[in-house]
């Protein structure tokens, strides 16, 4: 099924590019130019990604991102026209997938739209072996792209999900950010290290929720692990 992009941007003309580069790299789009205009748009059918840009009158990309998350998990990519940390580490805290600065390259962003829906997307047996791994009270299932503790729903989003995913198929593992950049973003994808480290706090704030606070460890100087403990907090 063809991908279905939500661009949000209150600029007609960097929607306009976005939308040509998108559909040239053979998705469909649709367009917001205010966040009341996308959440509509949004809840009215099928939206397989959102790009929205941080800044709008109305309501701004992160509120958009804070109320389609109440509900969904869909991927989304911001666009910031301020190269400002703290508003990317925010977007990323509340629920946002990836992020790119203003100016961007149409190509650039083309390329992180299909890293994410890479990994959003479910992968049949053949590629990925097993469709379902459980560790103690910890279940991921690969093909409905569902992730449990305690028979409770995480609802992570595409990234979270390659992460956790990365993490319980090798368990064992100490991962550095560098390789939970690549198994998240795909091989050749520059992403901050303060990136990977907002996915693992916003992980870890949805294990806290469901009893699992420390499933997730910090091995210091070295990276991340999956706890393979059960016990509940």
């Amino acid at each position: 099924m063809t991908p279905r992009i939500l661009v949000v941007d209150d600029e007609t003309n960097i929607r306009e590019v976005i939308c040509f580069a998108l559909e040239r790299a053979g998705m469909t789009t649709e367009t917001a130019g205010t966040g009341t205009q996308a959440l509509r748009t949004f809840q009215a059918g099928r939206i397989d990604l959102v790009v929205m840009d941080i800044g709008m009158p109305d309501m701004d990309g992160l509120e958009v991102c804070r109320q389609i998350r109440k509900t969904s998990s869909v991927p989304i990519l911001f666009l910031s026209a301020r190269d400002e940390e703290i508003d990317r580490i925010i977007g990323l805290e509340i629920g946002g997938d990836d992020y790119v600065t203003k100016p961007f390259s149409p190509r650039e962003l083309v390329a992180r739209v299909k890293a994410i829906l890479k990994r959003s997307n479910a992968v049949d047996a053949g590629e990925r072996g097993k469709q379902t791994v459980t560790v103690g009270n910890l279940r991921l299932d690969r093909a409905g792209h569902v992730v449990t503790f305690g028979g409770i729903s995480l609802t992570p989003t595409a990234l979270e999900f390659a992460i956790i995913d990365a993490l319980i198929s090798r368990r064992d593992m100490v991962f550095s950010r560098e390789q939970l950049m690549a198994a998240a973003y795909g091989p050749a994808t520059y992403v901050a290290d303060r990136t990977i480290d907002s996915h693992i706090r916003n992980i870890r704030a949805k294990f806290a929720a469901v009893g699992a606070e420390h499933i997730i460890t910090t091995v210091h100087g070295v990276g991340f692990k999956l706890s393979t403990g059960d016990e509940r907090s």
